[in-house]
């Protein structure tokens, strides 16, 4: 067959070859042994916690090694496109502190970078002079079969195979050999037509393939015609993905493992057009347990997927962050407990390290670093997150924060600092009802049965009657003790068998205090607590109390 008349039927308005977009976009002026990665959303949603995950590993290593990081966005499948999907990408990006060198920045606002455009449906003239070159050089063929792959059906085909076994089909199809007169007869009667890959692999022959975080492993040969352009002219991410990170000079290629059984297509793109591949590193994919069974995080069933979910909630970008290097590298948990104080950058980091087994989402772990992260932030500092946080999400709390600052920062105050700083509060959304004592004039409680004793309400009345604001800590503790302990409240050996008659002990006593005065039965510094709520409020919250007992 004439291949370069069959280029020249199937592409007759191309006509700038592959090495003129070679030279426009030279290699980059790096330093030696810098990485060049990215990130490739498709604009079909949110951005999932999987695309932080990706972006946080390109984003350590370009620094680590003064190269680029950069935002491509493969909006291919535009069946699926969903406008100001892009948009969120980029800005989640830049609010988690991972904000890329270069690349798409948002709709209609000017890109970044001399590699773009950074919009994969903006660069369908680069796609089809690379796939000329495939039909010129007896790579490709049309197919006029009504089916091809989009970016959805490949992952979704991927992500089935992956789940059962890599299995891989040999080329058989149909196209395959069609004459070039029965192509142009196809072409003059307007029928559609896919550009496919004529492989000449052999599924029967393996060989090694190094990936970054697997390791080495051994890997059929691709044996499948795989779709290189759809019948709408866009080409998937097959061919897409070949000729932009070969253009943009990406050197290491971050992608979920659904696209591991892929790998050998892609080599056989990169090799049919004579291109040097980047390394690949295939990221497990984060999962969670669902009524006892492990499952990938899902875009449709988990909030937790989508990264706005943990701003709407009020996570720090800290506790986010620094939850996602605990799933990246397991040693992180033990170096940040002797490093406590250490920026996340001093982090040795390394994609060897990541794990080839599917990391379990948490939100036990989740709160728990968020817990620590914030018990390093001043009151003042967790006061302007707060404010901030409400004023997007809780506007009415939002302004009894703004009339109460100084009290709002007071509260904060009490046990921060010091080598064991109060861990209570893990997000922004949880502060109104943590600290509702605060912030409301009447609060609910339950008092257990246990209390409704008459030396609870003789050691209360006494209480209420003789409680000064005044008092330091030690002297206010004293002062407890000895009403108690006038009240029989002290450790009581004859509870068990006569509760009625319950005599509890010093801890009982302070207790029963917390819970009249708060509401809650664990608080930070109770003593604290009172002073700040001042004396008045703090007998009439008593003395409600009592009455409750009475």
């Amino acid at each position: 067959m004439d291949y370069n008349k069959l280029a020249d039927l199937l592409y007759p308005n191309v006509d700038k070859n592959i090495d003129y977009y070679l030279t426009k976009y030279p290699k980059r002026n790096l330093p030696t042994g810098a990485e060049v990665m990215r990130l490739g959303p498709s604009p079909t949603g949110y951005l999932h916690i999987g695309h932080l995950y990706s972006a946080l590993i390109s984003r350590i290593v370009t620094n680590k090694t003064g190269g680029v990081f950069y935002l491509r966005l493969e909006d291919t499948d535009q069946k699926r496109y969903i406008k100001g999907a892009g948009d969120v990408a980029y800005n989640m990006l830049c609010y988690y502190g991972v904000t890329p060198d270069e690349g798409y920045t948002g709709d209609g606002k000017p890109q970044i970078g001399d590699y773009g455009s950074y919009v994969q449906s903006q660069r369908l003239e680069i796609y089809n002079s690379f796939a000329k070159e495939l039909v010129k050089n007896g790579k490709a063929f049309p197919c006029f079969c009504e089916r091809s792959e989009s970016k959805q059906d490949i992952l979704d085909r991927r992500e089935k195979e992956l789940a059962e076994s890599e299995t891989i089909t040999e080329h058989d199809e149909a196209c395959r050999n069609l004459s070039i007169e029965q192509i142009e007869e196809n072409l003059k009667n307007g029928k559609p037509w896919a550009l496919k890959l004529r492989s000449t692999g052999d599924p029967n022959i393996t060989h090694d393939f190094v990936d970054l975080i697997k390791g080495k492993r051994t890997i059929r040969e691709n044996g499948k015609d795989i779709v290189l352009v759809k019948s709408d002219g866009i080409p998937p991410y097959a061919l897409a993905h070949v000729v932009d990170d070969t253009l943009m000079g990406t050197t290491i290629v971050v992608r979920g493992e659904e696209w591991y059984p892929s790998v050998a297509a892609h080599l056989e793109i990169f090799k049919a057009l004579n291109l040097k591949p980047p390394k690949y590193a295939h990221t497990p994919v984060i999962s969670k347990i669902d009524n006892g069974n492990k499952r990938k995080l899902s875009k449709r069933k988990d909030p937790e997927a989508d990264v706005r979910y943990y701003i709407e909630q009020g996570y720090p970008i800290d506790s986010v962050i620094e939850y996602v290097l605990n799933l990246l590298n397991s040693d992180f948990e033990n170096w940040r407990a002797k490093n406590p104080h250490a920026d996340i950058s001093e982090f040795d980091f390394s994609i060897k390290k990541i794990g080839s087994n599917n990391p379990m989402f948490d939100f036990d772990k989740l709160n728990n670093i968020s817990k620590t992260v914030i018990s390093k932030y001043s009151a003042e500092k967790v006061y302007e997150n707060l404010l901030n946080w409400a004023k997007v999400y809780n506007k009415e709390f939002a302004e009894v924060l703004e009339n109460n600052k100084q009290k709002t920062i007071a509260m904060l105050s009490i046990d921060r600092g010091g080598d064991r700083p109060r861990k209570d509060i893990y997000a922004w959304s949880m502060v109104q009802e943590l600290y509702n004592y605060i912030f409301e004039d009447n609060i609910s409680y339950t008092i257990d049965d246990k209390y409704k004793s008459q030396n609870a309400k003789n050691f209360l009345a006494e209480y209420i009657k003789k409680y000064d604001i005044s008092l330091n800590k030690e002297e206010w503790f004293a002062q407890i003790k000895q009403i108690a302990l006038s009240h029989n409240f002290a450790d009581n050996k004859d509870y068990k068998a006569n509760p009625a008659a319950f005599a509890g002990s010093i801890a009982d006593a302070c207790n029963l205090v917390r819970l009249g005065v708060t509401g809650k039965t664990t608080t930070p510094d109770l003593c604290s607590i009172m002073q700040l709520l001042g004396e008045t409020t703090v007998k009439a919250r008593l003395q409600t109390t009592l009455e409750k007992l009475i």
